[in-house]
């Protein structure tokens, strides 16, 4: 029986698909030397095969370690990445003057954790609330990955037809269950979502994907309009009492 062949993909990728790190996180390993192939120290670049060998020495273990993952209560007027059209990104807010007092890590800000520090996920400008910053590529993966599956909840002010007080009682049921599943985005349908009234002007969302601008978008195609969004939870870990452009560490026992 004849075997097809075997696709060589880049090493980066194979070992993110490993689960072990990220993409950007493998470079630096591999520029370390601490990635072998057949018993080798990888070339950057290099593409393998299954059939290839990939090993991963301890010390990328130990550099791993010692990645920090930072929680932000984003404030409305900064962008999650790169800076654009004159805002600045939210990593200008990650300093040791607004690092919450009541964060219980020994930890404290140094310039090499500020390096390869980057958002998992991001949280559109006019938008607050929680924003996750790590350096660790498992927390990325795990959180931005293809197959992720974890939930984010919002907080969402509306209007409905220009009604800004009790718009849960003029709003009808079927377009309710619309936003739960129904909705198509970009031509792909969307994920099943849990939406509920909060309060008579306030939605809560709980989301298992992240498109750009998702609920504004998906609220304007049932005919509301969003003033007001919030993220409040990424998975277990929660924004609690973290005041608003201060930031914390993620603890130890905290896993998303």
């Amino acid at each position: 029986m004849h075997t097809p062949p075997l696709e060589p993909i880049r090493l980066n990728k194979r070992l993110a698909e490993m689960g072990l790190c990220s993409r950007r996180e493998a470079d630096v390993w591999i520029e370390n030397g601490w990635v072998l192939v057949n018993g080798q120290p990888a070339a950057m670049g290099v593409k393998v095969t299954s059939a290839d060998t990939v090993e991963v020495d301890r010390r990328a273990q130990g550099h791993q370690d010692t990645q920090v993952t930072i929680l932000l209560h984003k404030p409305m007027g900064y962008v999650s990445g790169q800076a654009e059209d004159g805002h600045e990104p939210a990593i200008t807010l990650i300093h040791g003057r607004s690092q919450w007092r009541e964060d219980t890590s020994k930890n404290r800000i140094q310039p090499s954790q500020l390096r390869g520090l980057a958002p998992a996920g991001r949280l559109d400008i006019d938008s607050v609330g929680l924003l996750i910053l790590t350096q660790d590529g498992r927390v990325a993966r795990q959180l931005i990955g293809e197959d992720s599956e974890i939930e984010k909840e919002y907080l969402v002010r509306v209007t409905y037809q220009d009604q800004a007080t009790d718009v849960q009682k003029i709003f009808p049921d079927a377009q309710l269950l619309r936003l739960r599943h129904g909705l198509s985005l970009d031509g792909k349908a969307l994920k099943p979502a849990r939406v509920e009234w909060q309060n008579p002007e306030q939605l809560r969302f709980v989301l298992k994907e992240g498109k750009k601008r998702q609920i504004r978008r998906m609220c304007e195609l049932v005919g509301l309009r969003v003033v007001g969004l919030k993220r409040v939870r990424i998975g277990k870990v929660n924004l609690g009492n973290l005041p608003v452009g201060q930031w914390r560490y993620l603890s130890a026992q905290e896993k998303f």
